[in-house]
């Protein structure tokens, strides 16, 4: 291998971004999400950051992270990595730099106490949710023979919204729910206290993280590219979902209230919403085959496929 494996320099960054545009052809970025979500973020190492250079020219990178700071009271997580976004210029590939990149990787993560990596579903900075199994075969064929297990196949989805109406079916649930004492209906400054505790019992800090910075844009400057509803039986606090502009969610409804046709409810209300602020589609990254039958009767269909890939050290 000619390649030399070393770690990020601040210079590389133009070379880094036209790098990650002709690999990761299906999730380009610009410098801006590149400066606000790579090297701002409290996590990033250069040491992490690394890239395989050959005559001057940067082929390779690999960008991996540890915890440095905790995340909410989740902690360090000091068992886990993630390696977040990967690629070989394509007349570079099949020379080793991959191998070599993954074990420069994987071998820092194991002197820092890593015993399980995981491509790629890391928070709150995560590009995509794993490696997409349509766009990059060759990269899932990579992983695979070097022992890598995928471990779950989430789903991203799409929504035409131009001719949405709510069916009759959804507004007699509406009703019916309602005489059960379970509302659905736009969040106020009223639920909260209870809307924040909710999510972190039931979803996660994760999504404690989408829901505060949806919310403290919806209740201060940019409200109107934010939508957030909340499902109420009485004052306690049953589901909720979000929008920022034409992206959808995160939503769910606790587990003892699911089956009873409120996530359906939460899910029309909010794109009608959607399409009363005048956006055309909706779309996000990230759900299971479960919840996707959930989605197909709003007219969503599905735009990716992507296999989250793990790897103990």
């Amino acid at each position: 291998m000619s390649a030399t494996i070393r770690s990020y320099r601040g210079a590389d960054e133009g070379a880094l971004l036209e790098l990650w545009r002709v690999t990761m052809t299906h999730d380009r970025i610009t410098p801006s999400v590149w400066r606000t979500k790579v090297l701002l973020d409290p996590n990033f190492d250069p040491d992490g950051l690394l890239v395989a250079e050959d005559d001057g020219a940067l082929v390779g990178f690999v960008l991996s992270l540890v915890r440095r700071v905790p995340y909410f009271l989740q902690g360090l997580e000091p068992e886990n990595g993630w390696i977040t976004a990967f690629g070989v210029r394509l007349d570079h590939r099949r020379q080793g730099i991959g191998r070599a990149l993954f074990d420069a990787a994987l071998a820092r993560m194991a002197t820092l106490g890593r015993t399980r990596v995981a491509i790629s579903p890391y928070t709150p900075n995560y590009f995509i949710p794993g490696v997409d199994v349509e766009a990059y075969p060759a990269a899932l064929a990579f992983l695979h023979a070097f022992g890598w297990q995928t471990i779950s196949t989430p789903i991203a989805m799409r929504a035409e919204l131009t001719d949405f109406q709510i069916p009759p079916v959804i507004a007699d649930l509406e009703s019916r729910l309602r005489r059960d004492g379970i509302a659905v209906r736009s969040v106020q400054p009223t639920d909260l206290p209870a809307l924040m505790a909710f999510t972190v019992e039931h979803f996660g800090w994760d999504w404690y993280r989408f829901a505060q910075e949806y919310l403290l844009a919806l209740f201060g400057a940019g409200a109107d590219d934010i939508g957030c509803w909340v499902a109420a039986h009485g004052e306690e606090i049953v589901g909720y979902c979000q929008h920022r502009r034409e992206r959808f969610g995160p939503f769910g409804v606790a587990p003892a209230m699911r089956n009873r046709g409120i996530g359906r409810l939460l899910l029309f209300n909010s794109l009608a919403d959607m399409v009363s602020r005048g956006f055309h589609c909706a779309w996000f990254l990230w759900t299971g085959q479960d919840a996707a039958r959930l989605y197909h009767l709003a007219g969503f269909r599905q735009m990716r496929q992507f296999a989250i890939m793990q790897k103990s050290l």
